[in-house]
């Protein structure tokens, strides 16, 4: 199964914490074919006033589950210093699973697409970077379409540097 990632890093050095979340990913064995966007240096969304963004997004294949991914994910956050203690607050690093191949999941631990995929142009465009005819499985629309008709922005510019 295809797997977008979207990450992200507002604390620390941002650069290096992506750069060790992506060699994270890359060591994972039940991860093949490991491609990464540009990055994005973007404000932030949820909580103005905390420090700027670094954003990026990997796709690979997996035979891993959803919850396999999420599970991984969420070790590779805590092993690079994630501690959750504000909702949409500053982190070290933060690993989400925008899409699972055209998979629409809900439940209490997971959903996929990620929810607010389809109002961040911080994830949409380092998906369309990876591939630029994804379509938005809860929508049927295509990201890039999305992308265009999006009000609020967020990417401040493309980061010099590429993971």
């Amino acid at each position: 199964m295809m797997v977008y990632l979207g990450l992200g890093s507002n604390l620390g050095d941002r650069f290096a914490s992506l750069s060790r979340a992506v060699d994270s990913l890359r060591g994972e064995p039940g991860f093949k074919h490991l491609a990464v966007s540009p990055v994005y240096e973007t404000m932030p969304a949820d909580m103005p006033g905390q420090p700027s963004f670094l954003n990026a997004a990997v796709f690979f294949e997996t035979c891993l589950d959803p919850y396999g991914v999420l599970t991984v994910c969420g070790e590779i956050e805590i092993s690079l210093g994630r501690v959750r203690t504000v909702i949409g607050g500053p982190r070290t690093i933060d690993i989400d699973i925008e899409l699972y191949g055209d998979r629409v999941i809900k439940s209490e631990t997971l959903i996929i697409p990620h929810p607010r995929l389809h109002l961040r142009d911080f994830v949409l465009q380092p998906l369309i970077d990876l591939q630029p005819d994804l379509i938005h499985p809860a929508l049927n629309t295509p990201l890039t379409k999305i992308l265009c008709e999006l009000e609020t922005r967020y990417i401040i510019e493309r980061h010099p540097l590429t993971l």
